[in-house]
């Protein structure tokens, strides 16, 4: 269960970094605010700012993850699984409230809200739940 608990948790990280780089450098081409965002090309000069900040969380807990991952396997166990129950912990919550937050978006079944809470939360769910299986 170790193993499963790394693996979900790097690819918790890798949605982490990826949405890092869309809030924060690609956020301005119209395929990731328009398409992934759903923000309309006039309201990206007034969100540019709120999308910057949040990629840089997204940033901080994705390579966090990381970070718990490598203490983890270069044999610093407890304080790498703390980071990855940290950070992990983190991203589930934090999928949650998206997913609350946005109450249009969860009455569409493939509403932006949803999928995104989905991408943040289930690997971190999987993490977490695989350590405490093990």
């Amino acid at each position: 269960m170790i193993v499963v608990a790394q693996l979900a948790a790097l690819a918790a990280a890798a949605v982490h970094l990826l949405a890092f780089v869309w809030e924060t450098i690609l956020f301005r081409r119209p395929s990731i605010h328009r398409d992934v965002f759903r923000i309309p090309t006039e309201d990206v000069r007034p969100v540019r700012m709120w999308a910057f900040n949040v990629g840089f969380y997204n940033l901080f807990l994705g390579s966090g993850a990381l970070a718990g991952v490598i203490l983890w396997w270069t044999g610093h166990e407890a304080p790498g699984r703390t980071l990855v129950v940290y950070t992990c912990t983190f991203m589930f919550l934090a999928g949650i409230a998206l997913f609350a937050s946005d109450r249009m978006a969860m009455s569409r079944p493939r509403g932006a809200g949803v999928v995104g809470s989905l991408c943040q939360s289930v690997p971190s769910l999987v993490a977490l739940v695989a350590l405490a299986l093990a």
